[in-house]
């Protein structure tokens, strides 16, 4: 029979414990290193930039459609304007989704709004502008949106000075009707935004890579960790069973949504929220009958 030990475990998973056999201490060890801790929290389905299957990305009319359709979650992207604005919008140029050129950081607000951010996927949205973030908050704000906003931090790319620090000023100046949370690939924007706002939870979004995904494990200021789908589906069971949340992205088909749903996995980014919606209300009556 295994001798019973006093552990103090110094990774973070427990402290000044009782006793415990040292084959549950080796288990838990194991669970710990590979992220192992089962959850059973309800998959959030987050619409991705809004509703971009049949919405522009990113702009009003994308977040107005994913509201109607009651999404759990709203997924965008911040960048700095030259004046400091923060402006939802996912590349750092204006190229792909708007009707001019060239780097978000290198235009004014009022510039950026000059060009058409609805015309380039389809005419009908005419008129669609590149949205400051302010905007977007009215704009849930005035539909009641009640869910979890996903505010990325563009800054993998370009360390936009003070983006932190502007952010969450506008975040804190008032009590929203939703939550939110912030996520960025960028370990040390998020390191500063947990002494900026510790409160607020704050989400690691990864590649299909074990040494990211770890370092996001053991991170303290890390709540929850936002990896590639690819690294989920290859991983079933240490997704499943993660000691923080995870929400994957981006699934679009209705085969990789059920098995978000199955893998019980906090929440996922996808571009067509209706459907994911209605998949989602299909798995949970059939757990109940």
């Amino acid at each position: 029979m295994l001798e019973e030990k006093r552990l103090e475990f110094r990774g973070g998973l427990w402290e000044n414990r009782h006793s415990m056999k040292f084959t549950e201490f080796l288990l838990q060890l194991f669970k710990h290193e590979v992220g192992l801790i089962k959850s059973d929290s309800e998959t959030l389905i987050f619409a991705h930039r809004g509703s971009k299957c049949n919405r522009p990305e990113n702009t009003l009319a994308a977040f107005e459609e994913a509201v109607q359709v009651a999404s759990d979650g709203i997924e965008l992207d911040v960048h700095l304007s030259k004046d400091q604005e923060l402006m939802v919008i996912h590349d750092e140029t204006i190229d792909r989704t708007t009707t001019g050129n060239g780097r978000v950081r290198d235009f004014t607000r009022r510039e950026l709004q000059a060009f058409d951010a609805g015309v380039t996927f389809d005419g009908h949205f005419k008129g669609q502008r590149i949205p400051t973030l302010t905007e977007v908050l009215k704009l849930l704000t005035r539909l009641n949106f009640t869910g979890v906003l996903n505010i990325e931090i563009k800054t993998d790319k370009y360390n936009y000075p003070e983006i932190e620090k502007i952010l969450s000023v506008l975040m804190t100046s008032q009590k929203w009707v939703f939550s939110y949370i912030y996520c960025s690939f960028n370990f040390e924007t998020l390191r500063r935004m947990s002494e900026i706002e510790p409160e607020t939870e704050l989400c690691y979004l990864t590649f299909d890579n074990d040494a990211e995904i770890q370092r996001g494990l053991r991170a303290d200021f890390i709540g929850a960790i936002h990896p590639k789908k690819t690294f989920v589906f290859k991983h079933r069971i240490r997704s499943r069973h993660a000691i923080k949340p995870l929400r994957t992205w981006t699934l679009n088909t209705e085969a990789e949504m059920r098995e978000a749903f199955k893998l019980q996995l906090a929440g996922f980014m996808t571009d067509f929220p209706e459907l994911a919606l209605k998949i989602k209300r299909t798995y949970l009556k059939s757990q109940i009958d």
